[in-house]
């Protein structure tokens, strides 16, 4: 029996977990997935809002209720779409463990989150736990930054380190681009301007090549002597990219480019989807 695939995705109900949700909705339509919503409880915030209320009845009974609105938008859209279908779930927690571990066990294929989001329960801005969950989770990650709303996208950016894995993560780069028949544009930013850059990435397309069945594929060297992570982020500016994807790997551009100070590098890459590619 083939499994379904199961996205997860965490809310708390500010503007950009709602931007998330329609991410989820939209890319389950497509895989026919499972979708779960996905809500952690701090009880220290809801004491404060509600403090004739110390076993959190009323606050839980409210909490549900939103989600369960939400659930029935969700199954309304999605469903007639291709949704196979939409849960609900909700834990009392700390955020970024709780949710970590919950997608362990329901063994999802893929968590969406937005980003700078407001809690409307503390001022506080979630970046960083979005960030949190980028570097901890074990799957892939999804990153829908706050005010980006979906749209159908032309083109996948997929940064490149010339890495084995590659021929694995490009795999599954085009399965999401045949779904809307966009381009892909796979795409190496280097530092220098030396000859040896050009030999590698001829060699890198010649490898990359048999393991990619479509047509719809760009393979791109661009060179950019200051920080990477700005050079990446011209290029997808440039390049008109809806969705920036990279690999997860010691070595690869991921560490270069956003393992040092990942929230604030992230905030490069405010006005596009980011796509962490963890697992195969």
């Amino acid at each position: 029996m083939e499994k379904t695939f199961t996205i997860l995705c965490p809310t708390d109900f500010s503007e950009c977990s709602l931007n998330a949700i329609e991410y989820a909705c939209k890319l389950g339509e497509k895989h026919q997935a499972h979708l779960i919503l996905f809500h952690v409880l701090n009880r220290e915030d809801y004491l404060k809002l509600a403090p004739r209320d110390p076993e959190g009845k009323h606050q839980l009974d409210f909490v549900n209720q939103k989600l369960r609105n939400l659930q029935i938008a969700v199954e309304e859209e999605g469903i007639k779409n291709g949704l196979k279908s939409c849960g609900i779930a909700l834990k009392e927690g700390k955020i970024v463990q709780d949710t970590l571990s919950f997608a362990q066990e329901k063994k999802v294929d893929l968590i969406v989150v937005g980003t700078e989001g407001m809690n409307e329960l503390r001022e506080n801005i979630i970046g960083s736990r979005s960030s949190r969950l980028v570097e901890q989770s074990d799957r892939d990650i999804l990153v829908v930054p706050r005010k980006v709303f979906f749209k159908r996208p032309r083109k996948f950016v997929y940064a490149s380190d010339y890495l084995e894995e590659d021929k694995l993560a490009i795999q599954k780069v085009v399965e999401w681009a045949a779904f809307f028949n966009a381009e892909i544009d796979l795409v190496h930013v280097s530092s220098s301007h030396k000859a040896i850059d050009k030999i590698l990435h001829m060699t890198m397309v010649d490898e990359i090549k048999p393991f990619v069945r479509y047509d719809k594929i760009n393979y791109v060297l661009k060179s950019y002597r200051d920080d990477l992570a700005l050079g990446l982020e011209n290029y997808l500016q440039v390049a008109k990219g809806d969705i920036l994807v990279t690999l997860s790997k010691k070595k690869s551009f991921f560490d270069q480019i956003f393992s040092k100070n990942l929230s604030k590098k992230m905030s490069y890459f405010l006005n596009k989807p980011l796509w962490v590619i963890k697992s195969f």
